[in-house]
């Protein structure tokens, strides 16, 4: 049985995407997010996770700001934009779109 999974290659924006449409924060803590979406599921390590972060703040979906996080430590937080919303509906719809064609596939006798 397969108990935790990498994210598959191009789902990492949509993941990171929708945990930034719920909630702010910052890396560690999106991390921890996703992990828990997932209920331990995927695992999105910090090499993977902030180049998407930073290649999310050049399109302008989304923005950072610094201030203590939990634990009193400076931190980094990143926030979903207009932009960023948009970007997470069409991952979204390709997403579904993509998963149908998948299920198709597999349920075809």
């Amino acid at each position: 049985m397969i108990k935790s999974l990498d994210v598959i290659q191009g789902t990492l924006d949509l993941i990171i995407l929708k945990a930034l449409a719920l909630e702010s924060g910052h890396g560690w803590g999106i991390s921890d997010r996703i992990r828990e979406m997932s209920n331990d599921v995927f695992k999105v390590g910090q090499g993977s996770l902030y180049p998407a972060l930073h290649r999310f703040e050049q399109r302008g979906w989304v923005t950072s700001y610094w201030k203590p996080s939990k634990n009193n430590r400076l931190a980094r937080y990143y926030q979903l934009t207009a932009a960023g919303r948009h970007a997470l509906a069409q991952e979204i719809e390709s997403w579904r779109f993509y998963a149908e064609a998948v299920e198709r596939v597999i349920t075809t006798e």
